[in-house]
């Protein structure tokens, strides 16, 4: 009998992000990515989500390496985290290998792992998992497929794709080595990206979205053009400079990440432009606006990034007004799309104009859709199925597809975060849950975990608090000094000072009453209920109330 291998997700079942699979065989662990899921709404505070790494903390020892399929931070993100007490050799094609040294340098943990640089149809052995990369198309260079050879047969992880036949840089999904493995050796088990699973059709090339932009820059041949887009995407990058140089402009980055990217891409001969057509942003004022294009970060109108900050007046390099079009190559990522329109009003206020992806199909995804999916499947002709990377709802749709396919139901899984797979002689079995499947939220310098702090964060973000300090003599059994009623975000400055003198007054008679009755515990509760009670009777509000007694 050949020996089993055992596959847990510690993340991107259930959310898109903080993807990271452990792959056990051997007494060894291989890892497959490991990112970070971005804070939604519900999780304020948090900088971001890492994935369950607890589960590797017994088999710190046995880790033999990690694949990182291309450099998006929900893949890569939380690698700087994981080698604060881990240590292992990380695997990736060079941009990828770029943007993940300049993190750990940022996090001074860069010398506990070694950077091994991968490409297109390399075969590598890491500690006894024979590895083979493809190239793979997706919104970032370089992205690679892994097909990993165990004693169960070959483990094709399809990374984020979409087959796109007209790429930017010409470089395609290499669906014909999947088809030669799959006919040489089979596929035993498909692990396969899930986000675009229940959408019909296919996702339009890059090189669809280049014409729209130089019709843009086209149609704004006297205004200066920002050009917003994620600063990873450098095909998007290459086509906004390409019509930038087309027109006559100069080109110019605009926050730290674009500045970076753009460089190692450059370096990488990723991005090609002469080197005439760039100029600094510090410089950018210094030309008339139609001799210059501006690509930024803060396509997603987060806070503090370059476009926000300028939308609001608030950036030290550019001041947006009427000379100014400001396109946003992308879509809102769920969740984003109040924050998106917060901007554009913004921007408007400002006076520019905005082209965004409501108006003009300046974005496509880097996902396949259901056609692209149903090829993967019919190329690699899997024995089994594993939906990857997505929601919930993104995993059972995939799942469905499968089966629609012709693929017999038993041999495709449903899995979730924390959960654990098994393949064997007998097939493909869920052995369940094997870790907590907790959230670990990053904040700040501190990694908690459970969600009960957002509920407190919640109820003063919107109630405010109340502090009530009480100092008694449990011996006199008596006040010694007025209870201190104190409170943030809970009344306006305008009424504030009557109602804190009130409640002060209030707890003290409750204080006073608990002290006469003898009573040697449970002061504290008192009183928690007593200003509990005075705040909700006189404003209808429940603020957090927090209790301090002091005895003396």
């Amino acid at each position: 009998m050949a020996e089993s291998v055992k596959i847990t997700f510690l993340g991107g079942l259930g959310d898109i992000g903080r993807n990271c699979a452990v792959i056990e065989c051997g007494g060894e662990v291989l890892l497959l990515d490991c990112g970070v899921l971005f804070p939604d709404e519900d999780m304020p505070g948090a900088d971001f989500v890492l994935p369950d790494l607890e589960y590797l903390r017994d088999r710190a020892d046995r880790i033999v390496g990690c694949i990182c399929t291309h450099g998006h931070e929900d893949h890569i993100g939380a690698l700087s985290h994981a080698l604060d007490w881990l240590s292992f050799p990380i695997y990736a094609s060079p941009f990828t290998l770029g943007l993940i040294r300049h993190r750990l340098e940022e996090r001074g943990v860069v010398d506990r792992t070694t950077l091994i640089p991968i490409g297109d149809h390399h075969r590598v052995p890491i500690g006894s998992f024979d590895c083979e990369f493809i190239p793979v198309t997706h919104s970032v260079p370089s992205g690679l497929i892994s097909a990993i050879r165990t004693p169960q047969g070959v483990i094709l992880h399809s990374s984020d794709f979409k087959l796109d036949l007209n790429p930017v840089d010409g470089r395609r999904t290499d669906l014909a080595r999947i088809g030669a493995i799959a006919h040489d050796e089979g596929v035993r088990l498909l692990l396969c990206d899930s986000t675009n699973s229940e959408i019909p059709g296919s996702s339009r090339s890059e090189s669809e979205v280049g014409e729209v932009l130089r019709g843009v820059f086209a149609a704004h041949p006297d205004q200066r053009l920002i050009v917003a887009a994620f600063a990873s995407h450098i095909h998007r990058v290459q086509q906004v400079a390409d019509g930038a140089v087309g027109s006559g402009r100069k080109v110019a980055t605009l926050g730290l990440s674009m500045k970076r990217n753009f460089a190692l891409a450059r370096e990488l001969g990723l991005l090609r432009l002469p080197d005439h057509a760039v100029i600094d942003v510090s410089e950018a004022e210094r030309y008339p606006p139609g001799q210059v294009c501006v690509v930024a970060t803060g396509s997603q109108g987060e806070t503090r990034s370059a476009l926000a900050m300028a939308a609001t007046g608030d950036s030290r390099w550019i001041d947006i007004g009427a000379n100014d079009t400001v396109v946003l190559s992308s879509s809102p990522i769920p969740g984003n799309e109040a924050r998106v329109a917060r901007m554009i009003n913004n921007l408007v206020r400002r006076g520019a104009d905005v082209v965004h992806s409501g108006q003009l199909e300046v974005h496509t995804s880097g996902h396949g859709k259901q056609d692209e999916l149903r090829t993967l499947h019919t190329v690699a002709d899997p024995e089994y199925f594993v939906p990857v990377h997505g929601e919930s709802r993104h995993l059972a749709a995939h799942a469905a597809l499968a089966t629609e396919m012709g693929m017999p139901s038993d041999r495709v899984i449903l899995a979730r975060d924390g959960e654990q797979v098994e393949l064997s002689d007998r097939g493909l079995a869920n052995r369940g849950q094997v870790t907590s499947g907790d959230y670990y939220y990053v904040s700040g310098r501190l990694i908690e975990s459970g969600r009960e702090l957002f509920g407190e964060r919640f109820i003063l973000g919107g109630q405010g608090v109340v502090n009530v300090v009480v100092v008694v003599s449990r011996a006199e059994g008596r006040l010694l000094a007025r209870p201190a009623f104190e409170s943030k975000g809970w009344v306006g400055a305008d009424r504030v000072s009557d109602l804190e003198q009130a409640g002060a007054d209030e707890v003290a008679v409750a204080v006073a009453k608990h002290l006469a009755s003898g009573e040697a515990d449970g002061l504290e509760r008192v009183v928690r209920r007593a200003a509990g009670q005075f705040v909700n009777h006189n404003t209808g509000r429940r603020p957090v109330i927090v209790p301090v007694v002091i005895e003396l």
